[in-house]
């Protein structure tokens, strides 16, 4: 068993499909309309064939509500994983990305985080080599 597809929130699709791409470097994968329904994922350009990231709007309450919760708390709505923060921490700021924490040394970790522009906070995480 393993996993293909998660997903976050996002308050706009077609922001949040400019921000993974242009700004994270993420690819588009899937991107079609059922009526008023949006189903749009990215992946990972090092790895165009692994787990999709569906970019779901928050169009329901519930989601909105977690979303906004979260994202107050200060909690990650997604971790991803680099080799390189600060390459990836300098390459997002010169494609426009805010970070609300610059990389930083934590325990076993350098992590770093930035708004997705969508309503949510993104961690980025590099682990550190023993």
């Amino acid at each position: 068993m393993k996993i293909k597809l998660t997903s976050v929130y996002v308050d706009d699709q077609e922001k949040a499909l400019r921000f993974y791409t242009d700004v994270l470097g993420f690819t588009k994968k899937a991107d079609f309309t059922n009526g008023p329904f949006r189903w749009l994922t990215v992946a990972s350009a090092e790895e165009p064939d692994g787990t999709e990231l569906q970019l779901a709007l928050n169009n329901n309450p519930a989601a909105k509500a977690y979303q906004q919760a979260i994202f107050k708390q200060g909690q990650p709505a997604l971790m991803l994983f680099t080799d390189d923060i600060n390459g990836d921490h300098e390459r997002i700021k010169a494609n426009g990305g805010s970070f609300a924490m610059a990389p930083t040394e934590v325990t076993g970790s350098t992590i770093a985080q930035l708004n997705d522009t969508c309503g949510n906070l993104i961690q980025i995480t590099q682990l550190a080599r023993w």
